[in-house]
């Protein structure tokens, strides 16, 4: 037998290594129809033009210029797909080949180190302000993924790469609808670097301050430092994107739309919406760790398809306040929970005659009980406006939740237990506590719970507690489909249950002798009278 023949050409062990590596995530059949479909017949290889367009932004029927923002922000959008281009793929002559191009997927959506992905968004962001003619003042320390970066930004540079990752977001998920984007306001997010980056002199007024004039030179270092404990999942949102797009060349086939800016409206500035969430602070909320409870916020409340009343449970304007009101509203869902808290309290250096606004949040990983005591497996306390600050569990304790109504069958007790709401510490000393009217919050320094971890639930907080008046409280249900439909169901078996008790057989008081509303009358006439059951 002769050494048989392959027509077919040799693969190299670098181009296996990297399908191995692109299979590994899952996307390399993605990839294979993705490739063919931008790919030039006569050469094989993906024209520059055509992927810059396929990774642009803009798109038909939609905007890429805000209100609310530095008209820049327009320009930087529209390099946004030459940049990434430019970062992740090595062109031939001919364009971008197999190879190239299922490597330059794995350096943005293959598995690394956070510090690497954040190094690439970063880049990406340098590479998108440069083509835009902006100045920022960071430098890499070498060409590696994971090398240091030194230098600062400035608060508006921080808006710009926050507003940049949040049109990557919202990208994803709107990429089938047109429409135009609106940028939300991430205040509190800018506010947070600030505060956690430089202490300026004199102090800073978070509750009335304009971010976007101060220049304040914020470390490269301590930048990176605050990303990574407050949001470590910023980056994910150009690992995302990047996929997402990819994914529509597939989906949508070949109808790539130009990134020219020039053809498109403007973009209007968020709507304003009396939700205490806001688009700006679920995005916020979503961004802080990985779970399948952000994609629930991300769902209802990024995509333009998404509706809030699907997981908006209770909310005291339109439910009524009162523990009460609010008992039968989040009764029997069996899932996670955003509770969120909107209150206005006096600043006591100015004695109490100004009010300041502020909202709290807390995230449990189950349905609330009516318990006495604390329960709860995990959890997180959120201070979200004026400044945003995230308080993960300490793991010491697992006093998460306590949600306590009026105990029923019990005329006395020696010692109540309080009635409320509250998130940790312990029962008459909680780091947060809603009273059962719904009307006050009380908020205690952070030493009282080993919970939680440490920090500062509202600026200059100080020792002593602080009671605030409620204006509005949310409570958001973030188990999907299934724990409402587990709710639903809960709430038709005790309706039933409820019908039935009320329901009276007739045919056993057939006579008013044998009636009870007759012994009761004759009870009250005469209580001493013998009765001949008592005989």
């Amino acid at each position: 037998m002769g050494a048989s023949t392959s027509a077919e050409p040799r693969v190299s062990a670098e181009q296996r290594e990297a399908e191995t590596v692109a299979a590994s995530t899952g996307a390399l059949p993605m990839l294979q129809k993705a490739f063919s479909k931008l790919a030039n017949p006569e050469t094989n290889d993906v024209p520059l033009e055509k992927l810059q367009q396929c990774l642009g932004f803009s798109r038909e029927g939609r905007s890429n210029h805000a209100g609310n923002v530095p008209d820049l922000f327009a320009v930087l959008l529209d390099h946004l797909g030459s940049s990434l281009v430019d970062q992740f793929f090595v062109a031939d002559k001919g364009g971008i080949s197999w190879f190239e191009f299922v490597k330059g997927y794995n350096k943005c959506c293959a598995r690394v180190s956070a510090s690497i992905s954040l190094n690439m968004l970063v880049r990406v962001f340098l590479a998108v302000t440069g083509r835009g003619n902006v100045t920022l003042h960071l430098e890499f320390e070498s060409g590696d993924a994971d090398c240091k970066i030194d230098g600062y930004l400035l608060p508006s540079h921080v808006f710009m790469l926050l507003f940049m990752c949040w049109a990557m977001s919202w990208d994803c998920r709107n990429l089938k609808g047109k429409g135009s984007l609106s940028l939300p306001d991430l205040n509190h997010l800018v506010l947070s670097v600030i505060t956690s980056c430089v202490k300026v002199e004199g102090g800073l007024n978070v509750w009335d301050c304009d971010i976007s004039s101060l220049e304040l030179q914020l470390p490269a270092g301590k930048f990176i430092t605050w990303v990574m404990s407050t949001v470590p999942c910023l980056p994910d949102c150009l690992r995302q994107y990047f996929h997402a797009r990819l994914q529509m060349t597939v989906t949508a086939g070949d109808e790539l739309a130009s990134s020219d800016s020039s053809s498109v409206g403007d973009i209007s500035s968020a709507a304003a919406c009396d939700y205490i969430l806001t688009q700006g602070r679920a995005w916020a909320i979503s961004i802080t760790q990985k779970s399948p409870v952000n994609e629930e916020i991300s769902r209802a409340l990024i995509s333009s398809g998404g509706g809030t009343d699907e997981i908006l449970i209770y909310r005291s304007s339109a439910h009524g306040r009162g523990l009460n009101r609010f008992w039968s509203r989040v009764e029997g869902y069996k899932g996670p929970m955003l509770i969120l808290v909107a209150a206005s309290s006096g600043d006591a250096h100015e004695g109490n005659s100004i009010n300041r606004k502020w909202v709290l949040g807390a995230l449990t990983d189950q349905g609330l009980e009516n318990k006495n005591i604390f329960y709860g497996n995990s959890g997180c306390l959120y201070s979200i406006s004026p400044v945003f600050h995230v308080f993960p569990p300490t793991g010491k304790e697992k006093n998460f939740v306590y949600s306590h109504l009026h105990p029923t069958g019990k005329a006395y007790q020696s010692h109540p237990k309080p009635v409320g709401i509250a998130f940790g510490g312990t029962p008459g000393n909680e780091r947060i506590f809603i009273d059962e009217d719904f009307s006050k919050v009380t908020v205690r320094h952070h030493a009282i719970d080993k919970t939680y971890q440490s920090g500062s639930l509202l600026p200059d907080q100080g020792f002593l507690r602080i009671e605030a008046l409620i204006s509005e409280v949310e409570v958001w249900g973030l188990g999907g489909k299934v724990a409402k439909e587990v709710q639903n169901s809960y709430k038709k078996r005790e309706e039933l249950f409820t019908e039935q008790r009320r329901k009276v057989d007739l045919k056993t008081f057939a006579s008013w002798e044998d009636s009870p509303e007759k012994m009761m009358m004759d009870m009250m006439s005469d209580p001493n009278a013998v009765r001949k059951e008592d005989r």
